[in-house]
């Protein structure tokens, strides 16, 4: 969940379940290596730059941006949170489980169940096949989300095993998410047709990579991120379980349904969250939602890469887009979707900059369709490229 500061109602905007940027060329955090003598220290510190991802640019950092004295307001709220987004969570021991979906490697029918899932990923095509390895390796980067609600001040998980309802909540949040990548993996790795190899090699990369939210260490701004996140994946997992259906394989819809609804579920929890603070804290959390919204949700998989396309999310993002899995207009529908959930037009009370934000987030919706409308036709012009995961066969990214 680093990213792109430029609002783009086209493919790569449109992808807001994956993300858009371009990587930092700073060399923080890269190990250092003994130093060559005959390249020069530029050369030196380009190439270990390239050995774990290529240099994009970032936003210009800018941390714990909350007033220190709201850092109570979270505090004041874990009995609330006990009570009222712990109960959003499921008991391991009811959650399902990859292994439910898959062959089962412990039968002698093993082998047969396999032959019969690849029978059935055979008549899929290699674009929703695109569309699938970028949900998952998506949903692989999760070590990098869990990090991200870390930073969060007054909500973090201060030992790593804190008994904070916040920290219970990241914990098995993540915990529940973890299932879907591990699901999504195995069912590629048995059909045959992805390279493996090279989506191992992106996962590794953009968990190197990171992200840049832009949430500044502030729940407010995280809370709103993570609940515009957990409605798109809910629909683009909800669009590619309709996509399988519709190419005949059923089982696959299924993995692919069930993974949306844990996605619908964990939205419910967040959305209620701010819910919470809009109640407690009006004007703050309107400016905070109306900060969001300017800076545009930048999404997890932004910094996707594999080794060779530098452009690979734009790429990825334009063939999710003329599939229908995720496109600009649901972007702009979940915008809709927020403002009317937390009621915002009704707030009443806000300062003069509140008001300001109310305005701009009520009237934003418009103005992003309309964005949307214009990157549609550009899209047209698109043309194809090739995919490594998919082992350089050529896919369409317009829809001509």
């Amino acid at each position: 969940m680093a990213m792109r500061s430029i609002f783009r109602p086209d493919a790569a905007f449109c992808a807001s379940v994956y993300g858009g940027g371009r990587r930092r060329s700073s060399g923080a955090g890269i190990p250092r290596f003994p130093r060559i003598s005959n390249i020069s220290t530029s050369s030196r510190e380009e190439t270990m730059k390239k050995a774990f991802a290529p240099p994009r640019k970032v936003h210009e950092q800018i941390t714990h941006s909350m007033q220190p004295h709201k850092v109570e307001i979270f505090k004041s709220l874990e009995d609330w949170a006990k009570d009222n987004i712990l109960v959003h969570l499921k008991p391991v021991e009811k959650c399902w489980q990859p292994h439910e979906f898959l062959p089962d490697s412990s039968l002698e029918s093993f082998e047969d169940e396999v032959k019969e899932l690849r029978r059935r990923s055979k008549e899929i095509p290699d674009d929703f096949f695109v569309v699938l390895v970028g949900d998952m390796v998506t949903e692989e980067a999760l070590p990098t989300y869990q990090t991200m609600v870390n930073t969060l001040d007054g909500v973090r998980d201060e030992s790593g095993a804190s008994p904070t309802s916040w920290a219970i909540w990241t914990r098995a949040w993540t915990a529940e998410e973890n299932r879907h990548g591990d699901l999504l993996n195995k069912y590629l790795y048995l059909t045959g047709r992805v390279d493996m190899k090279q989506i191992e090699k992106t996962i590794q990369y953009l968990i190197g990579s990171g992200m840049d939210p832009r949430t500044e260490n502030n729940p407010y701004l995280g809370y709103i991120y993570t609940s515009f996140q957990e409605r798109a994946t809910f629909i683009s997992h909800g669009n590619t379980a309709r996509l399988a259906k519709e190419h005949g394989d059923l089982k696959l819809a299924q993995m692919c349904g069930i993974i949306s609804s844990d996605e619908k579920r964990h939205e419910i929890a967040y959305t209620k969250i701010i819910e919470k603070l809009f109640e407690i804290d009006p004007d703050g959390t309107v400016l905070a939602f109306a900060d969001m919204m300017k800076k545009k949700i930048s999404m997890p998989a932004h910094l996707l890469f594999d080794g060779r396309d530098d452009n690979l999310f734009e790429h990825f993002s334009a063939v999710a887009q003329r599939l229908g899995v995720y496109t600009a207009k649901d972007y702009a529908d979940i915008v809709e979707f927020l403002v009317g959930r937390w009621k915002v037009e009704e707030l009443v009370g806000l300062s003069s900059e509140g008001r300001k934000a109310q305005e701009f987030v009520c009237t934003l919706v418009p103005r992003i369709r309309r964005l949307g409308e214009r990157a549609h036709g550009r899209a047209k012009q698109a043309g194809s490229v090739r995919f490594s995961w998919i082992y350089d066969r050529e896919v369409m990214l317009d829809g001509n």
